[in-house]
Formats: C-alpha cells, sequence, structure tokens
C-alpha cells in the first residue's frame, strides 16, 4: 500500500506540477501583454519584466488549487484508461483509501499555499506595485479629489498624496474635542517615517480655536504618532485577497477601533486560512468523474466535468461572498460553509461510483 501510495502521489503531483508551469506561463504572457500597454519614459521592457516576475508567486498562490484539480483529473484518467487503476484495485487499494491519499496530499499542498500566500505573495505584490509607480513616478492612492482620509480617534486625516517610499504629502490632521466641536488644524507640506514609529512633520502650521480667538504657530518640523502607519498604508498597494494574515488583522483592529465597517477585510482573512483547504475538496471532487470505467465516457469529456464541477465551487465561493457582505453574515460562516457543501458533494460522488 505504501509503494502504491508513492506510485499515485508521484503520478499526481507530477501531472499537476506541468499544469502549474503550464498556467503560470500563461498568466505571466496576459501580464506582459498588459504592461506593454504601459510602457513610456522610464518604464521600459526591462522594468516591465521585473514587474511581471514579481507578479509570479502571487499568480502561483491563486492557480495552485486549479492546477491540483486539473492535474488529479488527468492523472486519474490515465491510470483508468491504462487499467492500472483496475489492478489496483484488484490489490486490495479502495476507493476510500485513494481519498485519503489524496485528502493527505491536498493538505500539505493546502500547507504550502498558506505559507505562501502569507509570506511570500503579499511582499511580492507590494514589491510590484511600489517598483512599477516608482518607475512611473507615479502616487500610490488618491480615492477622493482632496486624497486620502483615515479616522484616528478623534482625529481625521487628510494626505493629498502617498508616495512609493511612504513620504506623505500634503497633510492636513482636524483635532475635535469631547464635544464634537473643531478645536485644531495642523498641516503640513510632507511626512517621512522614522525609525521611532514617529512621523516628521515638515513646514508645519498649526492653527487653534478657542474662546480667546484663534491663534496660528509655524515650525520647520514637528514629530508626529499615529495610526496611520507603512503598515496601513500597504492597504493601498494590495487587494484585501492578497494581503497577509497579520496586515488584515491589524487594518481590521484599526477600523474597529474607529468604529469602521470591516466585513470585507475580516472575510478575506478567514478567506485565507480557508481557501488553500479548497485544494483537497478539489481533488476529492473530480475523483468520480475520473474512476469510472473508461467506456463511460472519453477522457476529454472526464476533464470538462471535473472542471464545470471546480467552476461551480469557485462560483459558489464567490456567491456565498457577496451574499455575506451585502447581509452581515459572519465572515466564518460564510467562508466556511461552501467548502463543507462540496465536501458533502465530492464524500457523496466517491460513495456512489464505489457501490456501483
Amino acid at each position: 500500500m505504501n509503494l502504491l501510495a508513492r506510485y499515485l502521489a508521484g503520478q499526481v503531483l507530477a501531472a499537476s506540477g506541468f499544469m502549474l508551469l503550464a498556467l503560470l506561463v500563461l498568466f505571466a504572457f496576459f501580464d506582459v501583454v498588459q504592461e506593454l500597454g504601459n510602457l513610456r519614459d522610464g518604464y521600459g521592457f526591462g522594468q516591465a519584466t521585473i514587474v511581471v516576475l514579481l507578479n509570479v508567486p502571487g499568480h502561483l498562490y491563486e492557480i495552485l488549487p486549479v492546477a491540483a484539480l486539473i492535474g488529479t483529473l488527468f492523472a486519474l484518467a490515465r491510470l483508468v484508461g491504462n487499467s492500472e487503476y483496475a489492478v489496483m484495485r484488484v490489490s486490495g487499494l479502495s476507493n476510500w483509501r485513494v481519498a485519503a491519499y489524496f485528502g493527505v496530499i491536498g493538505v500539505w499542498l493546502a500547507l504550502l499555499v498558506l505559507l505562501l500566500g502569507e509570506y511570500v505573495a503579499p511582499w511580492s505584490e507590494q514589491a510590484a506595485q511600489r517598483y512599477k509607480l516608482s518607475a512611473t513616478r507615479s502616487v500610490v492612492a488618491q480615492q477622493f479629489r482632496s486624497g486620502l482620509w483615515v479616522k484616528d480617534g478623534s482625529t481625521f486625516i487628510n494626505v493629498r498624496e502617498v508616495m512609493p517610499d511612504n513620504t506623505l504629502r500634503g497633510i492636513e490632521i482636524y483635532g475635535f474635542d469631547q464635544e464634537g466641536r473643531l478645536d485644531w488644524i495642523r498641516g503640513a507640506e510632507a511626512a517621512t517615517w522614522r525609525d521611532d514609529k514617529t512621523w516628521q512633520l515638515q513646514t508645519v502650521v498649526e492653527t487653534r480655536f478657542s474662546a480667546d480667538g484663534i491663534r496660528a504657530s509655524r515650525s520647520a518640523s514637528l514629530n508626529w504618532r499615529s495610526v496611520l502607519t507603512p503598515e496601513i498604508l500597504s492597504v493601498l498597494l494590495v487587494a484585501p485577497e492578497k494581503m497577509s494574515a497579520r496586515a488584515l488583522w491589524r487594518y481590521i483592529v484599526h477600523l474597529k477601533a474607529n468604529g469602521q465597517k470591516a466585513s470585507r477585510y475580516e472575510l478575506a482573512l478567514w478567506s485565507k486560512f480557508v481557501s488553500p483547504f479548497v485544494i483537497p475538496i478539489m481533488m476529492l471532487i473530480v475523483m468520480p468523474f475520473a474512476i469510472q470505467s473508461p467506456r463511460a465516457r472519453g477522457t476529454s469529456t472526464k476533464v470538462f466535468f471535473g472542471i464545470l464541477a471546480g467552476l461551480g465551487f469557485h462560483l459558489l465561493s464567490r456567491l456565498f461572498g457577496h451574499l455575506g457582505l451585502l447581509n452581515d453574515w459572519p465572515a466564518f460562516v460564510v467562508s466556511v460553509l461552501p467548502l463543507l457543501i462540496f465536501l458533502a458533494i465530492a464524500l457523496a460522488g466517491i460513495r456512489w461510483v464505489d457501490r456501483r
């Protein structure tokens, strides 16, 4: 049985690796085509190539479940077509034991994807965006015409421009008292992040309002400590689904501390832990299509229906995600429920094929 397990694992991993390489090349080609349309002075083909290479870990994180699905389909269909699977069954290998093997392989791949999505993909995604923004001399974000707005306790922060090196330009800070009245306004031309976890404001003008009147003061520089940190600003570079769990958690804490809605980021956080375990479910759900008799239908038909099953899982997960955001459903339930539904379908399909 150990020999058969190693043989099955080798066949499935080899087919999945081949599909992963093919899909990576395809996605990289699409990225190259997209970047060619953005070429300009200072951002040539060499810089575009670096951006495309930095995007590869993110694609690897996204397409590994699809590669595992198609690779498992091809490997099992080939074994069935060559009658190798029938010999394995005669040797005492049951469908449920094969499912257990696939489950173990899928969990190991899921852990690999989890580490990749936590430590490699977010860093490479941010590096690609920062490098591209720096090469094209662009700003990170301007969410409104007036710039970026952030709430920090009883103060509101307005930043006109966020640069790729985390430099802030055009900062205005509005402070309110306990009754909600405007207490002071602090403006600065720029701000740079320091090693002591503070911002250094440059060319600062502070205006204070009181019953005695309005008083203004100027200073060349001023230290400013705020909840607005480079980690918070990194949210502007990467979509929530591609952020690390640590960055998501910090941003969720920041939003809740300021009384803001964090449903999308909570869903992204739970999905970060749950999504990698799509891989073993994908491998199980295609088993009923692949292990049927070779006379039942051709390999291409099996692959087609297996991919449809995987696509159905993806669409159901997206549907639950959107419905969860619209109706404020618990993020954990929205993330886990599609997996449980398709796991039940996969086990029912294996049982049906096993009884035939």
